[in-house]
């Protein structure tokens, strides 16, 4: 099998790296900008008539969710264009393909887990951006797969673990907002999902989410952080409303599992007990 992964230096694309590294079966190539503009339509299409990938991996994306509110041209870009780009090249070529999306794509407004079927309704730039490239991609590529996520960290790239730990090493107190809930998952607990996936001999194209198992605050995530790391630290809960952030964040952004389990037979962990693996592969 032939696998392309695209945003191959992100969280997720490095996590990857790791999970199909010992895959014998599996040949990925991995691609960033320097070696593959998925902006450039004409780029996207050669390079796919040339590689021949059973499987593209779109792990690319504009993901500064506040910069995107004075941003839109790039975040529109690489959200929605390069998402159809690849979409179209994918479906001249015959690859399947597995884009990795967002929470943000909801208005975030909910009081039960969100559903793959629930009404999107974004409330900025990337959430919206997100939500296009989704359906450019399933209006161009019936072999497509969406995958939905939230609150990504690992031990690669920039992540709220890495600035928490980080700030505790400056602060003697630390403000974290308590009133947004969602779920911490370990970018290397998606990756090994979507190999899973990719080695399942059934195809099931649609959309699907994936968080780990469990439910927290930002403040109850940081109080986890420096809990399993051994690192006393003050940390004070505020509300969204003390903090001052140019797009406008989620209040609850907890994702259901129940339909990517049931379609993949996959044990999906709980998050604290993938902190505290992540945190191990820090401290070494």
């Amino acid at each position: 099998m032939k696998v392309l992964i695209t945003g191959a230096y992100g969280q997720l694309g490095s996590s990857l790296r790791k999970s199909l590294a010992n895959d014998s079966e599996i040949e990925a190539v991995y691609t960033d900008y320097d070696s593959l503009d998925i902006t450039n339509r004409e780029a996207v299409k050669r390079f796919l008539e040339d590689g021949k990938f059973d499987v593209i991996i779109n792990c690319a994306a504009y993901t500064a969710v506040d910069k995107a509110e004075t941003d839109e041209i790039l975040a529109a870009a690489l959200n929605t264009v390069a998402v159809g780009n690849l979409a179209e090249a994918a479906a001249a070529s015959g690859s399947k393909v597995i884009h990795i999306s967002t929470d943000y794509v909801f208005s975030g407004q909910g009081f039960r887990p969100y559903e793959e079927n629930d009404e999107p309704y974004p409330q900025g730039i990337y959430g919206r951006t997100k939500l296009e490239g989704e359906a450019l991609l399933t209006s161009l590529c019936q072999n497509a797969m969406i995958i939905r996520t939230a609150w990504l960290y690992s031990e690669f790239g920039k992540n709220f673990v890495k600035t928490m730990l980080s700030l505790a090493e400056t602060h003697d107190e630390i403000n974290v907002v308590a009133d947004q809930i969602g779920t911490p998952t370990y970018a290397g607990d998606l990756a090994n999902a979507i190999h899973t996936i990719i080695r399942k001999p059934d195809w099931k194209p649609g959309v699907y989410h994936f968080t780990d198992e469990g439910v927290a605050s930002w403040y109850d995530f940081s109080k986890a952080i420096f809990e399993l790391a051994g690192i006393e630290e003050k940390v004070n809960p505020i509300t969204t409303a003390e903090f001052s952030s140019a797009a406008k964040r989620p209040q609850y952004s907890v994702l259901s599992k129940a339909k990517i389990k049931k379609a993949f037979g996959l044990e999906i962990p709980y998050w604290r007990d993938s902190l505290a693996k992540c945190l191990k592969l820090l401290q070494k």
